[in-house]
């Protein structure tokens, strides 16, 4: 399907980006870290399907696919930094597996690829299960209200949900089908990245960032990829959670620009 998709360009240096926000974000959550990095890059933002000022995704198809295709649309004929979130450091690293001609250095902080974590530690499966339990039970029910309060206490940034201003608390509800929805790809692999040699493609200098608050998952998630992936630093960052591009972005651009000038 085609949708109609609010970008934002932050203006600065004359090399490129594409930056791609998280689950329940929108672009502007790029503002501080592209201020940290002006000097550097000129950073396109995009609202993902249904986030933002972009247009609803009908729920129909695969969700990761369809915001794939969106981010793979709006690059530049030459190569481009990508820098992801989240959700959006997954459809960063589908890019640079995919389209490794594309992307000329590929920055994931906290990307929830799951499935990466879950082939190599088979025995993960019941602690994260349990872990989100309130998660799936919520929607189960068809509590979408309540599963984005879960969400929230689980994957943001510290503020608790009788904090956050009821517009925010409703715009979360309404966009927390997006969680369910990418399983497909960030739990079972729909994409298929895992085969054999595929990691291999994305040869170009990569940067995982964690922040060493976050849940457990991070961790594994990230040290699955840094295996895979043939030149990757990571990095985790010291008093910093799940959200650090919003809550410490310079923190954050420190070695994104140390991976920039490598690349």
């Amino acid at each position: 399907m085609s949708l109609s998709i609010h970008t934002h360009l932050f203006e600065g240096g004359a090399r490129r980006a594409l930056a791609i926000h998280c689950t329940l974000g929108h672009s502007g959550a790029w503002r501080g870290l592209a201020s940290a990095l002006k000097d550097e890059l000129s950073i396109l933002a995009f609202d993902l399907p249904s986030h933002g000022r972009s247009e609803a995704w009908d729920r129909t198809g695969n969700v990761h696919d369809v915001a794939t295709d969106i981010a793979r649309g709006l690059m530049d004929n030459d190569p481009m930094d990508l820098i992801g979130h989240s959700f959006g450091a997954t459809v960063a690293l589908r890019i640079a597996v995919e389209s490794p001609e594309r992307v000329r250095s590929l920055t994931m902080i906290e990307p929830v690829y799951f499935a990466a974590a879950l082939q190599d530690e088979p025995e993960l499966l019941g602690a994260y299960q349990t872990q989100n339990k309130a998660l799936n039970d919520a929607f189960a029910t068809g509590d979408e209200r309540e599963a984005a309060r879960v969400f929230n206490r689980d994957w943001g940034d510290g503020t608790p949900w009788d904090d956050l201003p009821e517009r925010m608390r409703e715009t979360m509800t309404k966009l927390v089908h997006y969680v369910p929805a990418s399983s497909a790809f960030l739990h079972h692999d729909s994409a298929g990245l895992l085969e054999p040699g595929r990691f291999a493609r994305a040869a170009m200098p990569a940067l995982l960032i964690e922040g060493d608050q976050s849940p457990p998952m991070s961790a594994k998630v990230a040290a699955s990829l840094e295996k895979r992936l043939p030149d990757v630093e990571r990095v985790v960052i010291k008093g910093t959670g799940h959200m650090a591009p919003i809550t410490h972005p310079d923190a954050v651009a420190e070695p994104i620009k140390a991976l920039l000038a490598r690349s």
